[in-house]
């Protein structure tokens, strides 16, 4: 058997508001390699269903928590972080898979189900899927730095449509942002110890999914099926993991997806 020597180390996941959802599948995956997990999931109305996700890691024997926090909010990054020292320890693993997304167009007459791109649909993306992860990061090495710790891992979740297609401007822009601005900071944070890569999924069955569009997105796929969230979760380990430690600033393409020749 591998030990990926993760046993004790505290985990932020952002974005784990649906049990499922990839953000709970990445908590559950390292949870059950030791991890202790922090949930951080945006503010809903009851019930709270990022509060059932960790229940139900509690019940499995994991230490787990969750904060209900609005990453859009330029403070939220400390916010996070403050709370996850304060139930277990510092913060060595940071997952940003937390996602904000609105179909959108540049045609001034869209069709059902779109908007059009102006200010506001471009500012609550960049919000969330760019600036957030940005602040994240920032804070995560400034208490690695002060702390003089030497090992740490941080996993970007983008998808496999970020460069560019019709009707999701806003969201594939914002994503496309996540990965570049995760390279660099791969270059950056690297001399410290810390890791950085991106996951780049294929489609992956969450619920959102009709039948038909899983039948022809397995179709593409050179395995025949279309991604389930423990096939993401468990890249999220690897990453994570001791074995994965000469590995930084790489884009993982999982599931085949647009950039497979």
């Amino acid at each position: 058997m591998i030990d990926p020597r993760l046993r004790d180390r505290v985990a932020v996941i952002t974005g784990a508001d649906s049990p499922l959802g990839i953000g709970a599948a990445i908590a559950r995956a390292l949870a059950r390699q030791g991890c202790k997990v922090v949930l951080a999931s945006r503010p809903r109305t009851p019930p709270d269903t990022a509060d059932h996700v960790r229940d139900a890691l509690r019940a499995d024997g994991a230490e787990a928590d969750s904060l209900a926090v609005d990453l859009a909010e330029p403070t939220a990054a400390r916010a996070v972080f403050d709370h996850a020292e304060s139930c277990f320890g510092p913060v060595e693993i940071l997952v940003n898979n937390a996602a904000h997304r609105a179909p959108d167009t540049f045609r001034p007459d869209p069709v059902r189900g779109l908007v059009t791109v102006d200010a506001d649909v471009l500012d609550a993306h960049h919000a969330v899927n760019t600036r957030a992860p940005a602040l994240l990061i920032a804070e995560f090495h400034r208490r690695h730095l002060r702390r003089k710790a030497g090992w740490g891992r941080i996993i970007s979740i983008s998808t496999d449509t970020a460069p560019g297609t019709a009707g999701e401007i806003s969201h594939l822009a914002s994503k496309h942002a996540l990965e570049s601005l995760s390279r660099s900071a791969a270059t950056e944070l690297g001399p410290a110890g810390t890791t950085v890569n991106i996951i780049v999924p294929g489609p992956v069955q969450t619920g959102w999914l009709s039948e038909h569009a899983a039948a022809r997105a397995a179709e593409l796929s050179p395995l025949g099926r279309v991604g389930r969230p423990d096939d993401i979760a468990d890249l999220v380990v690897f990453l994570a993991s001791h074995q994965a430690r000469w590995i930084t600033g790489q884009t993982l393409y999982a599931g085949g997806g647009k950039r497979m020749l």
